[in-house]
């Protein structure tokens, strides 16, 4: 058998048992780069290694890093808390408060799952409360996770401008974002309009109502930890994690301009921001290093690892070249564009960007079409699709439905609405993006 085809064949296999069984892709995925490199495509495994990039795992550790030194000295709380008071209360507007949290929070360099976890509770617990529909609230979740995914510092970005600078693509990052969250944002307005958001205009929330407390949804999801000062009372100790709020967020802001204004690596920033955040307290923020998304950084180099595969037995020129071959290369895109979505759906997304981007290349060398606005298609049809319950973003909205939502009804809203992003999402994305630039 050619080697194209094994490495395609094991890249199937990888994803057909992650998806079923509950086993790290990125664990697999070394297991077959180490036995198609050696065995079908005659590698050292040194140079099977080699496909493994240290900047992307440290920009990984980095943002995660720092995130969860936020979530500990109670940042994220603070986030949350301040814009339910920005909007006065007005329920209508809880919603968008639920998307703009989480995108902010995915946008900084919180994992996708990780700022859903956070959330979903506290917006479902919303919903139950205050008779907004479920459905609306933790798909507006999922969607804001999405929506903030792609920024510079983020791990979709990291991991999409990281896989199209290697592959010699153009980078788009502003392109990229934007894009990203504009069509989370329709979405979230289509949501708001079919799902009753129009009749929540003039309810309030009741005076003295904390968006952190109250009764917590089903099957809920820890919020997250805080820091151990948080639980001290003092004005001293009060004063204490104000301060440390206010230099966590200077520290996120920080690490943007010097990142994107200075053209420093963003690893090595983000890293530095949480190592200087933790000496200045180091006894609240030692456990911190264990909330690193390792799971994540363990996928996204194990998939990274096969993705150099795949180059080396010529499988993306492969699938490349027959995309390209349907006779229009525009069709061989939105082709590209169907096979991420729905792999994405059952399957991890992070997980999908390395190897999806590379089978892309020799149809945008040989198609013609605009490598920038082809990648954020392919980008955001590979990730649109989470809100799926088959996804990890989709199942924690449906593990932390409000009390007295019936579990099954939940989930076939869910399944069902998966499924309308699954078909229509990816063409609706190719038209906008790819056919203009064509």
């Amino acid at each position: 058998m050619d080697p194209q085809l094994v490495a395609i064949l094991a890249l199937v296999a990888l994803f057909v048992v992650g998806t079923l069984l509950p086993i790290n892709m990125g664990a697999l995925a070394y297991v077959a780069a180490w036995f198609v490199g050696m065995y079908a495509l005659d590698m050292s495994e040194k140079d099977i290694l080699a496909g493994v990039s240290g900047d992307l795992i440290l920009t990984l550790i980095g943002v995660t890093y720092l995130f969860a030194i936020a979530r500990n000295n109670g940042t994220v709380d603070l986030i949350v808390r301040s814009a339910v008071r920005a909007v006065g209360g007005r329920v209508a507007l809880i919603p968008w408060v639920m998307f703009g949290v989480t995108a902010v929070l995915t946008a900084i360099g919180a994992a996708s799952p990780a700022a859903c976890a956070i959330i979903g509770p506290i917006a479902l617990g919303f919903a139950g409360r205050y008779k907004i529909n479920p459905l609306m609230m933790g798909m507006f979740v999922v969607h804001g996770a999405q929506g903030g995914g792609f920024s510079p510092i983020s791990i979709y970005g990291v991991i999409t401008n990281s896989v199209m600078e290697g592959a010699g693509l153009p980078v788009g990052e502003v392109t990229l974002f934007v894009t990203s969250f504009v069509v989370n944002l329709i979405m979230a307005v289509i949501l708001f309009v079919v799902l009753g958001g129009r009749e929540l205009m003039g309810r309030r929330l009741d005076a003295g109502d904390d968006p952190l407390q109250g009764d917590e949804p089903r099957g809920g999801v820890s919020v997250g930890a805080r820091g151990t000062g948080e639980s001290t009372t003092g004005t001293t100790q009060a004063v204490g994690v104000k301060r440390d709020q206010v230099l966590t967020l200077v520290a996120f802001v920080s690490v943007a301009v010097v990142a994107l204004a200075f053209e420093r690596n963003i690893g090595f920033t983000a890293i530095t921001a949480a190592v200087i955040l933790a000496m200045l307290k180091p006894q609240e923020h030692r456990d911190a290093i264990k909330q690193v998304a390792w799971p994540t950084v363990l996928l996204v180099a194990g998939v990274s690892t096969y993705a150099t595969i795949l180059v080396a037995a010529g499988s993306d020129v492969y699938v490349g070249q027959w995309a390209a071959g349907l006779g229009v290369a525009a069709v061989g895109a939105l082709v590209l564009c169907y096979v991420g979505g729905v792999v994405s759906a059952f399957a991890s997304s992070t997980a999908l960007l390395p190897v999806i981007i590379p089978i892309a290349v020799p149809l945008i060398n040989e198609g013609g079409i605009n490598a920038v606005l082809f990648v954020a298609a392919l980008a955001v049809s590979s990730t649109i699709v989470d809100v799926s319950p088959f996804s990890t973003n989709g199942a924690l909205m449906l593990a932390n439905r409000p009390p007295g939502v019936d579990e099954r009804a939940y989930y076939k809203q869910i399944l069902t609405y998966g499924v309308i992003v699954t078909l229509v999402g990816p063409l609706l994305v190719w038209a906008a993006l790819v056919l203009p630039g064509w």
